[in-house]
């Protein structure tokens, strides 16, 4: 098909089928926990579902706001059934996908499944949803699931033939009309599904179309030969994928987030999974200052005391979920960064960043950078401890990889 009836394809397509979003599911940044960070493709099953939901449940972490539980890739066989529909792997979920919802929302949990828009999944199977939308989505409707993460994987013969196409296969335009449908279906179910998008780069027209998308490629993680990287040197083959590398990205979109959609720059890689204890508060802090979906991809059973704190932490967290805006880098300085995310009280979360990998560093911000004139309080939020008043400015000293993050407000 060549780029002008594509584009004449696209525009009749738009027309009469304007994507929209439920933007009440997601006000504040959605909470919840995936599995493939800890489990991958191959160690997840439904009792271990299970097993997960009663201990976010038993740990606080429902009640924290961390109440949806994504199954991702392993869930499906290898096949898509007669007439098209998803089929549940009959060994390691051989009841289905219904009772597992059902047993979520028992415990006032949520439910959602990883999902592919193209011909086959990032495995090469071939049980993607193209010709088979409508089919999959009275599926997820009968299951009553919560969620659904669509990831972009593997598209063959897409039908722009001279249209640049992406490693897996997919041209731009086909990828935006692809999407766009599952919006439209989303937005015209018989049921609220929070709609996330997960195509490794963000797209001006995401806003539009659905509740979070992801900014970057996959974040390195347990699953990941080495596991997670916070900042390591560009020379490193998966550089891009580690922490920093991730939000660099996600920050260049910081600002289109708000209003019902935020930018994913995936799920968070704290527990036993490469970082440091400064690196996995620095991660949580970012992920937090950046209005980030904070999904977690640990094993909630064997949380150790310090990351169930973190993960915990009603101050942090209440930054993350405050609306107002997506924290963004105000100051660059040698190895060191300094973020700001107004609040909607007035209110400026402050975090200071020292990405030196020799020494410790002190880092300054005048307070009218922050907006205020004249003293200000200020509250150290990892610590739990008020600070006392400032004038004129701002300091912190950090460790390599650590972060001080700060509430300052009149």
């Amino acid at each position: 098909m060549s780029k002008l009836l594509l584009a004449l394809v696209l525009i009749g397509w738009t027309s009469v089928a304007q994507a929209q979003i439920k933007r009440e599911l997601t006000p504040t940044p959605p909470m919840g926990w995936n599995s493939w960070n800890w489990f991958g493709k191959k160690d997840i099953n439904e009792e271990l579902i299970k097993k997960i939901i009663d201990t976010m449940v038993d740990e606080g972490l429902r009640d924290a706001g961390y109440n949806y539980v994504v199954i991702d890739g392993g869930w499906r066989d290898t096949k898509l059934g007669p007439n098209g529909e998803l089929l549940p792997h009959p060994v390691k979920f051989p009841n289905g996908i219904k009772p597992l919802a059902d047993y979520a929302h028992a415990r006032n949990m949520k439910i959602g499944v990883h999902v592919v828009p193209g011909t086959h999944d990032c495995g090469g199977d071939l049980v993607g949803a193209i010709g088979h939308e409508e089919v999959h989505m009275q599926q997820f409707v009968d299951w009553e699931l919560d969620f659904i993460k669509l990831d972009q994987c593997k598209f063959v013969n897409d039908p722009c033939s001279d249209c640049p196409k992406t490693k897996l296969g997919w041209s731009e335009p086909n990828a935006e009309e692809v999407y766009r449908k599952w919006s439209k279906l989303l937005y015209e179910a018989d049921r609220d599904i929070l709609f996330s998008i997960s195509a490794y780069t963000y797209r001006d027209w995401y806003p539009e179309v659905c509740n979070m998308a992801r900014t970057s490629l996959d974040i390195q993680s347990r699953i990941h030969r080495g596991g997670a990287y916070f900042n390591p040197p560009a020379e490193i083959k998966m550089a891009h994928m580690s922490v920093m590398g991730i939000v660099e990205k996600n920050n260049a979109a910081a600002a289109h987030a708000g209003n019902g959609y935020w930018n994913d720059p995936d799920m968070l890689a704290t527990g036993v999974q490469g970082l440091s204890i400064n690196e996995q508060e620095a991660h949580f802090v970012l992920w937090c200052m950046m209005s980030s979906p904070l999904f977690l991809g640990n094993d909630p059973r064997v949380m150790s005391k310090h990351e169930k704190q973190l993960i915990l932490n009603k101050e942090l967290i209440a930054i993350n979920q405050d609306p107002t805006e997506q924290g963004k880098i105000i100051k660059r300085e040698g190895n060191t960064q300094v973020w700001a995310k107004q609040l909607k009280n007035g209110q400026v979360a402050v975090m200071f960043l020292n990405l030196d990998t020799a020494c410790e560093q002190e880092m300054t911000i005048d307070l009218k950078e922050l907006g205020f004139k004249g003293s200000v309080k200020v509250r150290d939020l990892l610590k739990g401890k008020d600070l006392g008043e400032y004038a004129k400015s701002l300091s912190a000293t950090a460790e390599t990889n650590q972060c001080k993050v700060m509430l300052v407000s009149k």
